[in-house]
């Protein structure tokens, strides 16, 4: 990417930017609290970080009811073939995965790259580097699992890249998040930017996005995810041919031995886009499923990702 161009965005950043002073007030302690524990479990090695974030889940589970119950209706429905101490299995376990990813944050906004090299393998890594050879960029289409912020961070240590990335509602978090990823991309490019993820492909970068999670406004389909009819951004399709940019799936994956991360790079989806957007997006949610059926416990399942304005299966 041109040094200009590089220079252009960090000045954007720079303009951003909201004083941290600002978040000085009680409202704000827990969090500050909650970011200098992740600060400091950052200094512990990868195992024991991940150790603790397995015991903070399991404590989580025993006091998050409210998700705790929409994380086994998200799994009855779409692993109907697990029993009920397997599905109860399971919850606990999705837990344990979402303790990893709170401390995972902290080795996403401060670790060096140096030491997140030392844990993160990419397979599938030259179907990146092919399709970026094209010069139009690459889509690096991703999904919600608990892994998300660790692998979009991982991409940053092949080169230069941009992601995309919904703001909290928390402002503190949202503007701890934004610079967190700012840090080491060209942009963070917030989810309503849809101009600067083209212009970031048009001048040849990878995009990492994330657009599988329930989506209600403008491009919203119905498309099934499990078997289920689930409200989807269709987007994908017209991003892809607007901007003519390779769409490779991506999917990350926390070892099962605590020893690191694996990236899987897919191929370039052929025949993409198609004139059907929602089978487009139906053939995303079928790769979605595949790497779910891998590693089970890290997909999101504690969100209403099947609630609809005509639907509610969470509703008592």
């Amino acid at each position: 990417m041109p040094a200009d161009d590089v220079a252009g965005h960090r000045r954007a950043r720079a303009a951003e930017e909201v004083p941290l002073y600002r978040f000085l007030g009680p409202r704000y302690w827990g969090v500050w609290l909650g970011i200098g524990f992740v600060r400091l479990a950052n200094l512990l090695p990868l195992r024991a970080q991940i150790l603790l974030g397995r015991f903070l889940g399991r404590i989580g589970y025993l006091f998050a009811r409210r998700d705790r119950r929409i994380a086994a209706i998200n799994i009855g429905l779409c692993l109907p073939q697990l029993d009920s101490a397997q599905r109860h299995k399971l919850v606990l376990r999705h837990f344990e995965s979402l303790g990893c990813a709170f401390f995972e944050t902290g080795m996403v906004w401060w670790a060096r790259d140096s030491r997140l090299k030392r844990f993160v393998t990419f397979e599938g890594l030259e179907h990146l580097e092919a399709a970026l050879a094209q010069r139009r960029g690459a889509l690096l289409l991703s999904a919600h699992f608990t892994t998300l912020e660790m692998g979009a961070r991982a991409l940053t240590l092949l080169g230069a890249t941009s992601i995309m990335y919904l703001k909290p509602e928390n402002a503190l978090l949202a503007e701890l998040s934004r610079r967190g990823r700012a840090r080491h991309t060209v942009q963070a490019i917030a989810s309503d930017q849809i101009r600067d993820l083209l212009q970031n492909l048009k001048q040849g970068l990878p995009v990492w996005y994330a657009p599988d999670q329930r989506f209600l406004d403008k491009n919203s389909e119905l498309v099934p995810f499990f078997g289920h009819p689930a409200a989807s951004n269709v987007a994908t399709s017209r991003l892809a041919r607007i901007s003519r940019a390779p769409v490779l799936p991506y999917f990350p994956e926390r070892r099962a031995d605590n020893s690191g991360y694996v990236m899987h790079i897919l191929p370039p989806l052929d025949n993409f886009p198609t004139d059907d957007a929602v089978a487009d997006t139906q053939r995303f949610h079928q790769l979605i499923e595949a790497q779910v059926r891998r590693c089970p416990e890290q997909y999101l399942w504690a969100y209403k990702r099947f609630k609809r304005a005509d639907l509610d299966p969470y509703r008592k």
